[in-house]
């Protein structure tokens, strides 16, 4: 059957728009910030968000092999865990070398804990280990705890965290049944914590009790916060996230300067073995 003028026009606009979407999303250059919901993985999300780009731009199935011809460069900093939610931070374009840089400024916690059970993982996912009586905690001995998590603390990371082992997450490798020594303590600096509600058994912190976190949720991170930046799935779209999207700083001569001598850097074998990336998950 021959093909209408008409037809042939349709087609031909179809082609241009799609041409002109993904022109779009390969302009982006900067960081943005997403919603995670509780359930998925930060790496799913990631996927979720990537395909859903992709389809907009009309880009049907990239080949993953061909990691240099990707039509879209995209990554997050400060990975939540799948129990989790909250803002999680996204590099799209160059913006991906500047997760790092840009999110160098703290982070806020809302958590909702349960008294009176502990658990392996420290959250609901986890098997309950132990349990006690938490009815000598009152509210006013409990803000009085918090005062000694806050300032600068050393804090012994928990063997269920998205701390790495020999390239491998911690918590994969419990998961998988292998025994996981704890990373030493290191210093981290918690600026505010405050007792928000007090409905026992809901909760959380160590006032000779236990306890584990029911939902942890992040409120900001860097310079993004949960309620005026996180788009959530339904905004996921090229127009939202150019709306969004917080350009990368051009870099500066002495800062190219820099890169220049840090390539040609030669790392000591401390150095080689690196550190984990998310350090205040």
């Amino acid at each position: 059957m021959a093909m209408t003028s008409s037809s042939r026009a349709a087609i031909a606009i179809s082609m241009a728009v799609q041409n002109s979407s993904l022109s779009k999303l390969q302009s982006f250059n900067g960081i943005f910030a997403i919603y995670k919901k509780q359930g998925p993985t930060s790496a799913d999300v990631l996927n979720t968000l990537k395909k859903a780009l992709l389809k907009e731009a009309g880009v049907a199935n990239p080949n993953p092999r061909k990691r240099n011809k990707q039509p879209l460069k995209i990554g997050h900093g400060g990975t939540l865990d799948s129990n989790a939610s909250g803002v999680l931070v996204v590099g799209i374009g160059e913006g991906t070398k500047m997760l790092t840089t840009m999110l160098a400024g703290s982070k806020k916690y809302r958590a909702i804990g349960e008294l009176g059970k502990a658990t392996d993982s420290l959250d609901v996912t986890g098997n309950v280990i132990e349990e006690k009586s938490y009815d000598h905690i009152t509210k006013e001995a409990f803000e009085e705890k918090l005062k000694q998590f806050t300032g600068e603390i050393m804090q012994v990371p928990p063997l269920y965290s998205a701390l790495k082992k020999d390239g491998k997450r911690m918590s994969v490798l419990l998961k998988q049944g292998q025994e996981v020594e704890a990373k030493p303590a290191r210093p981290v600096t918690v600026y505010s914590l405050s007792l928000q509600d007090f409905s026992p058994p809901y909760f959380t912190i160590a006032l000779s009790s236990c306890a584990h976190i029911k939902e942890l949720t992040r409120t900001k991170q860097g310079q993004f916060t949960l309620e005026e930046h996180a788009l959530k799935e339904d905004r996921w779209t090229l127009t939202d996230i150019s709306q969004a999207l917080q350009p990368c700083p051009k870099p500066s001569g002495q800062h190219k300067n820099a890169k220049k001598a840090k390539s040609r850097h030669m790392p000591t074998p401390s150095e080689s073995k690196g550190g984990d990336g998310d350090t205040n998950d």
